[in-house]
């Protein structure tokens, strides 16, 4: 495997250690991550929403995946960009996340 598809891999794997505080289910599998960038300078840039504009874990979800992300061999700059477009919808979250809600 080549170093870009292992880092990619250990952002993902990062990624499913950040959990919602009210939702026992991963930010990557709840599908609140909606781009990952990974320049070959080192800078990573996360495009992820949040399930409700006005989610009381923001600022926590935000800087979990910040510290998370940033401990990676390699990666020298984390940058989060919370966006609202599209809008989630349950839709977008994995097999995995509806299993373990309940929803399948």
């Amino acid at each position: 495997m080549n170093e870009f598809l292992e880092k990619e891999e250990k952002i993902i794997q990062m990624l499913r250690t950040v959990f919602d505080p009210e939702i026992p289910v991963n930010i990557y599998d709840l599908g609140l991550i909606y781009k990952v960038d990974l320049q070959d300078t080192g800078v990573l840039n996360v495009d992820m929403t949040l399930t409700a504009p006005s989610c009381p874990a923001a600022d926590f979800l935000v800087e979990d995946a910040r510290q998370k992300l940033s401990s990676i061999n390699g990666i020298k700059e984390v940058n989060i960009n919370l966006v609202f477009e599209p809008e989630w919808s349950k839709d977008m979250m994995s097999e995995e996340a509806k299993l373990e809600l309940g929803m399948m």
